[in-house]
């Protein structure tokens, strides 16, 4: 507790917009390395979210939060960026973005009704098209040059890793059949982490967008891989309504079933690599959630999972 406490008064004694706070509340969740904490005001209500991160990284952060900036100008719910800095003697950079009132949709939207679960997927599907406003620098490659060196990368770690995924034949041939897909695709800033982790649900509604830390530039369908894998388990009727509120309210075209499957299909390869890597002891849980995609997808021989076309009969 007193490192905590010694901590905070480092963090309070070098960054000034600190000074009038009464405590700093450390965030454990998530997978990235950054330190994650809520700053609390001088009246103890939540403020401001404190990222500390390597010194190393500066250049990076400085890219993201430039990013958050974009973000603010395109009115997207999300956290606004306040401050970012280094403490040399900590070796240590900083940010500093706005605090968004609630708690993570994973946890709050199996609490509403399946229309209010609806309703919050398609006011998240407006937000991602508002995100996806923001288009890619000259100099970043192709999006299916560099996904495709990516996928091919990690091909090749799968092979080694000693782990199988059930059926990966079928799903390894489905990948080599639609590869050529991604040709031409736009390449427009992703925030590369939407699900519902991610997303701060208050009183019923859609409050902001969290953790910009993963953001990339491509294909704008790719962001919905994490529908497939982590939001529909949790809530079909907030999957179909965040697809829905993308497309306007129209069902998507055949183009999005077949980019969506590919990249799903894909994601589930470099998933078994990731895990091994960041959080081994987590491998059986991450397994399940591929053989659940695998079967929303009879083994990719359907491109719309079962669970979004099963959910449009029923309404």
């Amino acid at each position: 507790m007193s490192d905590s406490i010694n901590q905070y008064e480092r963090f309070r004694n070098s960054i000034p917009l600190l000074r009038n706070s009464t405590k700093l509340e450390q965030i454990h969740k998530g997978y990235s390395s950054d330190g994650k904490y809520i700053v609390h005001d001088s009246n103890g209500h939540p403020q401001y979210i404190l990222r500390t991160y390597n010194i190393d990284q500066d250049e990076n952060k400085k890219l993201e939060f430039s990013r958050l900036k974009m973000m603010e100008k395109h009115d997207v719910k999300c956290s606004r960026p306040i401050e970012i800095g280094v403490l040399p003697e900590q070796e240590l950079g900083y940010m500093i973005v706005s605090f968004i009132e609630g708690n993570e949709a994973s946890e709050e939207l199996l609490l509403l009704t399946k229309e209010e679960q609806f309703n919050i997927g398609i006011q998240s599907g407006f937000e991602l098209k508002k995100i996806h406003q923001v288009i890619c620098p000259d100099n970043i490659k192709s999006w299916d040059e560099r996904m495709a060196a990516k996928h091919h990368r990690y091909r090749m770690e799968y092979t080694k890793c000693g782990v199988a995924i059930n059926n990966e034949e079928k799903l390894l041939s489905f990948i080599d059949d639609k590869l050529y897909l991604m040709k031409g695709r736009p390449n427009i800033f992703q925030h590369d982490d939407y699900h519902i982790g991610n997303l701060i649900v208050k009183d019923g509604e859609l409050s902001g967008i969290i953790d910009f830390n993963r953001y990339d530039w491509g294909d704008p369908i790719h962001e919905f891989v994490k529908v497939g894998i982590f939001s529909a388990e949790v809530s079909v009727p907030f999957s179909v309504g965040q697809i829905q509120g993308y497309n306007n309210y129209n069902e998507p075209d055949d183009e999005f079933w077949q980019l969506y499957s590919l990249y799903l299909a894909m994601t589930l390869i470099s998933s078994v690599v990731w895990i091994l890597k960041v959080k081994p002891d987590e491998l059986d849980s991450m397994l399940m959630k591929i053989h659940q995609v695998m079967d929303d997808h009879n083994n990719f021989e359907l491109t719309v999972p079962k669970w979004y076309s099963q959910y449009q009969v029923n309404v």
